[in-house]
């Protein structure tokens, strides 16, 4: 795995010509492989234009009140510390358009890039470092995460850096160096507390990298005492995470379909295996009877192969456990982000056992397959459900009169915390509403039908109809129960229509029936 350390450059290249007779040119195969890592990259870029969707919301949300207010933030531990300072001073900059607010996540994710090739160059050859950043760079929770207004394209930062100084350590016993990685390791966890799921195989990795070293535990030690010092102040909200962790349990429980997704996603083995079988035809096209099988450019390290596969398969394996064996769900595609530089690290691997233009089609082929299944795929403009099209209709219909808007919030918080009745719209709960503005009157409900519901719906129900007002109420799916329970109970009294589902948000229209009617 590793790049033979007598081999040069030119001794590659002749070695490249002698695997099969036919010599690429060096501007003709890194060409192509520049021009497969654009292609891969602009795939980021056909959602960015998309709006908000809930979470990113709640990221906007965080920094809506300005500097003072993502201070205090800083003290609720729900709060991911290091990526709201992030984006607001992006905006200071960019503005707060939705386009400009996917741009931090978008350089990061660049900067991801660059920095796994150089992690990647530690034990790989040129072609097959870019091979794992072309692999990483189209990998989907990657293309999701590039333009996503979140932290996980910063923690897939911190991780790519993280590695990178990690593997530089086998050659160092610098004491800095090794506290640097103590310090990155932690700065990880700033951007998602369960990014901590990493953390054994940076762990299981440093040792595997510098196996009987003199330094090794001395380097160890700093790197530690780094880590612990920078790791403290995120502490209450792992243990905040730990205590509400039944509030998590609306994700379903993980599946090993979605563990094999995340290593190998639809399109990757049908490619992977379409160059096998190419390799398999031209090795026996091109190697004579007798033939001595070539020699490998790329040398064996099988340290570095389990270091690989540590960084890949640790991290996914712990949050697989974890959402699939307690009632803390949290096996999400965001969440995997951590796995895929050692995924694509790995993939790597296995496609530099090829030979050099078998490598090459491989990339062009994995990049191709990937455009069109992207470009084709109908949820590539919009990702996720938005808020933006249901707060516009219900803006449009009820500013004329300034009729009130009961809005089901859909955090799972809102089912066990007490509505904000005179905050909704600075609430946490109703993030949507800090971006997507409604002008008028908004009344709180929870995310499901409850007694909480029930309470603020029946209240706000006797007072409507004694006072004769039209209004409306709004919910996504968790929520169509609360909205049909509206629609029942206010049947006396109220005319209730249907003004359409925006994007899985149901708005409806509550008109007063004349009072000889409710009579």
């Amino acid at each position: 795995m590793e790049v033979s350390e007598g081999v040069s450059a030119r001794g590659a290249k002749l070695q490249a010509r002698s695997d099969t007779g036919v010599s690429i040119p060096d501007w003709a195969r890194y060409g192509t492989y520049a021009a497969a890592l654009a292609v891969a990259i602009s795939t980021w870029f056909i959602a960015i234009r998309s709006p908000l969707f809930l979470d990113e919301t709640d990221a906007f949300w965080q920094i809506s009140s300005g500097f003072s207010g993502l201070w205090a933030s800083q003290f609720q531990p729900t709060t991911f510390p290091a990526y709201p300072f992030i984006l607001l001073l992006a905006t200071k900059v960019l503005g707060t358009r939705e386009i400009a607010l996917r741009v931090p996540s978008l350089l990061a994710t660049v900067g991801a890039v660059y920095l796994l090739y150089l992690a990647a160059r530690e034990f790989f050859s040129r072609e097959t470092a870019t091979l794992a950043v072309v692999i990483f760079s189209v990998h989907p929770i990657i293309v999701f995460a590039s333009i996503n207004v979140r932290p996980y394209s910063f923690g897939a930062l911190a991780i790519c850096a993280t590695f990178l100084v990690l593997f530089r350590l086998r050659r160092s016993d610098s004491i800095g160096i090794a506290a640097l990685f103590g310090l990155l390791a932690a700065v990880i966890v700033y951007f998602n507390f369960l990014f901590v799921a990493i953390l054994p195989a940076m762990v299981l990795c440093f040792f595997l990298v510098k196996p009987g070293e003199k330094h090794r535990w001395r380097q160890f030690g700093f790197a530690l005492g780094a880590f612990a010092l920078a790791f403290l102040p995120l502490i209450p909200g792992l243990l905040y995470l730990l205590r509400v962790r039944n509030a998590h349990v609306y994700e379903k429980a993980a599946k090993v379909s979605e563990l094999l997704w995340t290593v190998a996603p639809s399109w990757l083995p049908f490619v992977f295996a379409g160059a096998a079988l190419v390799a398999l035809v031209v090795a026996a096209l091109t190697t004579r009877p007798g033939e001595a099988r070539p020699t490998k450019v790329n040398g064996s390290n099988w340290r570095a192969v389990t270091a690989c596969v540590s960084l890949a398969f640790v991290p996914l394996l712990i949050l697989y456990a974890v959402s699939a064996w307690t009632s803390l769900h949290v096996f999400t595609a965001i969440h995997r982000t951590i796995a895929v530089p050692g995924i694509a690290l790995c993939w790597a691997w296995i496609a530099g056992r090829f030979r050099p233009e078998i490598r090459l089609l491989f990339c062009v082929a994995l990049v191709a397959a990937t455009s069109i299944a992207v470009y084709r795929s109908p949820d590539t403009r919009q990702p996720e459900y938005t808020w933006k099209y249901a707060i516009q209709a219900a803006e449009k219909n009820a500013s004329p009169d300034n009729a009130p808007v009961l809005v089901c919030s859909n955090f799972p918080e809102a089912d066990y915390l007490p509505m904000p009745l005179d905050s909704a719209k600075t609430s946490h709960l109703f993030a949507p509403l800090s971006y997507y503005k409604l002008s008028v009157p908004v009344v709180p409900m929870p995310r499901t039908l409850n007694n909480e519901a029930i309470k603020v719906g029946s209240q706000f129900l006797r007072q409507a109809a004694r006072k004769h007002e039209r209004f409306l109420a709004m919910g996504d799916t968790p929520s169509y129960k609360i909205l049909d329970w509206l629609t029942r109970s206010a049947s006396p009294n109220f005319d209730v229509s249907n003004l359409g589902v925006f994007d899985q948000t149901e708005v409806l229209e509550f008109d007063p029936r004349a009072p000889a009617a409710a009579e």
